[in-house]
């Protein structure tokens, strides 16, 4: 069955555009547009779709707000952000949303989103209410969204070899390529299984399974070595998450 989809944004020709692109996808049933937030709220309530694409910048209350809203009254649409500004990507993925376009969209990038968002529809009707993790357990990252020239990039965590801090910004080191992500490295640890990622200094942390040893140069400072051949010094503070990790 198709997906029962609704549009909110305050630009006429956004709301024009994404109509005539969603004509041509089979998978999408459109039900209903809002032109700003509060309407969506109603109409949302109203109408209950299983996909909203959603704008950010919007008058009364923008998409961000929305999407929390959303999620206080209990309903679980699927939300793909349709937005022209990169900035937003974070709080977005963070409000659990499926994916993030960047307008103009072309037909094949919406085709991408459709794919991710019959995926997370069929993943919640086969987890019955006795699955659902207990409020208690954290709820680790499983994934970044990252702006990278003209579009988002998606980086799994287990893709992840070393972050670093420079300034405002998270370095992600992904093999030999990286990517930058406006975010503190307090927040971003909070977001990490620590089971796979270890904080050895105030500016890195580290995947567990990319420390190859631990060395120190006889002064008592330590350093991790990592499979690349690079090498990080070990924080004072965090010494005792280093060998931790060696059962010391």
């Amino acid at each position: 069955m198709a997906i029962r989809t609704m549009i909110v944004d305050d630009e006429p020709l956004a709301v024009e555009r994404l109509q005539m692109l969603c004509a041509r996808e089979p998978r999408i049933a459109l039900v209903g547009t809002a032109s700003d937030g509060e309407a969506a709220l109603r109409l949302i309530e109203g109408l209950r779709p299983e996909l909203v694409m959603l704008d950010i910048a919007m008058p009364l209350l923008d998409g961000l707000g929305v999407a929390r809203a959303v999620g206080r009254m209990g309903l679980r649409p699927a939300i793909i952000f349709v937005t022209a500004f990169e900035g937003f990507a974070v709080e977005a993925f963070d409000l659990a949303a499926i994916d993030y376009m960047l307008k103009p969209v072309a037909h094949e990038r919406l085709t991408r989103a459709i794919d991710r968002v019959e995926i997370a529809l069929r993943h919640r009707e086969a987890v019955a209410p006795g699955d659902a993790p207990s409020p208690s357990q954290p709820d680790w990252a499983e994934e970044f969204w990252v702006p990278h020239r003209s579009e988002l990039i998606r980086v799994a965590t287990t893709q992840i070899d070393r972050i670093e801090a420079e300034r405002d910004y998270m370095r992600l080191h992904v093999g030999a390529h990286s990517y930058l992500l406006h975010q503190t490295i307090s927040s971003l640890e909070t977001r990490l299984d620590p089971t796979d990622f270890v904080r050895l200094h105030r500016s890195h942390i580290v995947r567990r399974d990319h420390i190859a040893r631990l060395r120190h140069d006889g002064s008592g400072v330590w350093f991790a070595c990592l499979a690349d051949g690079g090498e990080i010094r070990i924080g004072r503070t965090y010494l005792a998450n280093a060998k931790a990790m060696t059962g010391r």
